[in-house]
């Protein structure tokens, strides 16, 4: 005997629990299965555990797709000022960190209550431990449904929503099956890969670990001349800090990130001054007041610089230093991978997918939504916020039907 729920939703983390809430709110009935023990496990360990929910300026230009405008329609319907009144609404305190970055006071737990509370409010049922081992569509009394095997009991539904996330931190349950899922009815789906994840060191560059927990103003490019500037952390196996995560979205294996480490200084410019007016300090005596000292010994130690009194150091040499310092050339071995990175880049095609319903254009009654799209925002509350809008999206469209 199959159960039947005219809405399914497959994953409940950020998207699948915003889009049940929203669905039961418009008299839906929905049901969500989630293979864990625990609803919105990533939304609990985002941003230190505060979540960073949204962020004060949200555009298109903030989100990476092969097909670039598909996110424009989404976030116009469902802003992230929107979501800031819903989190207001129901008194939960936040404050904006750096660059319009929102997170919680108290903690991301306080998102999760706010949308579980939505969901019991209005009849959404949430299924835990729910594993869903197949899905078919089949077509009888001119009624078109979905079949999907879970657990050991057989269940129906109309619409299908799939909002399993991405590859992203495996241990908190990430798996394949969305995209399973998509090529099963012949949607592509653009390769996945790690992404706003840090970079680790090639053997040439492993004496860097020495520098680990050491963190530095930055600004970062990748050879496509995508920049931005903040913080870069040394790690035991890499580089990581907002910077790098945020380059990571535009670097292509076997590529070079430049890297600008005194971005608020003219290194040229003040070692000339330092020549004029105190020939006789050293050299490592000026880097140190605009550096990490640890770096600084560390170069000299490895004869990257060589500390000698200012006046002695040749033009050619004083451009050889400013050359390194304001553009280093770090080549990658290649990034930490699923395991660390915040967020999958690529996933179903949105090519074929309807950009104001999340509907497959192939699959009547399929949709897919958050982070198994292929759509990626940078750091900064950005994937959330494609959580939310897209979730909103899916829900008008199902209802609008």
């Amino acid at each position: 005997m199959s159960q039947y729920s005219e809405n399914i939703i497959i994953g409940a983390g950020a998207a699948g629990l915003f889009c049940a809430a929203q669905l039961a709110k418009l008299g839906k009935s929905v049901t969500v299965f989630d293979n864990g023990k625990k609803i919105g496990r990533k939304i609990l360990m985002s941003g230190g555990g505060f979540c960073n929910f949204t962020n004060l300026e949200v555009t298109p230009a903030h989100y990476l797709s092969q097909n670039p405008h598909f996110v424009k329609s989404a976030l116009a319907r469902y802003t992230n000022w929107d979501f800031i009144s819903l989190v207001a609404e129901r008194g939960i305190a936040y404050h904006e960190k750096e660059l319009g970055q929102l997170f919680c006071d108290e903690g991301a737990e306080q998102i999760v209550e706010m949308l579980k509370s939505e969901c019991d409010k209005y009849g959404a049922k949430i299924l835990l431990r729910s594993e869903v081992s197949q899905v078919e569509r089949i077509q009888n009394d001119e009624k078109v449904r979905f079949v999907l095997q879970v657990n050991s009991t057989q269940w129906q539904c109309k619409n299908l929503i799939v909002a399993t996330g991405g590859l992203s931190m495996p241990r908190l349950g990430a798996t394949p099956l969305g995209y399973q899922i998509a090529e099963q009815f012949g949607i592509p789906v653009i390769p996945p890969r790690a992404s706003l994840v840090p970079f680790t060191y090639r053997e040439t560059d492993k004496f860097l670990t020495a520098l680990s927990g050491i963190s530095l103003p930055v600004t970062i490019t990748a050879q496509s001349g995508k920049s931005f500037h903040n913080q870069l952390l040394f790690t035991h196996r890499g580089i990581s800090g907002p910077a790098v995560l945020q380059i990571s979205n535009y670097w292509q294996p076997t590529e070079s990130v430049k890297i600008d480490l005194l971005p608020n200084h003219n290194l040229e410019e003040e070692i000339n001054q330092a020549k004029q007016h105190s020939p006789k300090q050293m050299l490592k005596t000026i880097l140190v007041r605009l550096l990490p000292k640890k770096l600084v010994e560390l170069w000299i130690e490895q004869g990257i610089v060589q500390d000698e009194v200012i006046a002695n150091i040749s033009k050619v040499r004083v451009k050889n230093l400013v050359d390194f310092i304001h553009h280093w050339l770090f080549t990658p071995n290649g990034t930490e991978g699923y395991r660390t990175a915040e967020v999958t880049m690529g996933g179903v095609d949105t090519k074929v997918i309807s950009s104001k319903t999340m509907e497959s254009n192939q699959v009547s009654g399929l949709y897919f939504i958050g982070e198994v799209l292929d759509v990626t925002g940078w750091l900064g509350g950005y994937n959330f916020q494609w959580a939310w809008s897209s979730a909103y999206a899916c829900s008008q469209g199902i209802s609008e039907k």
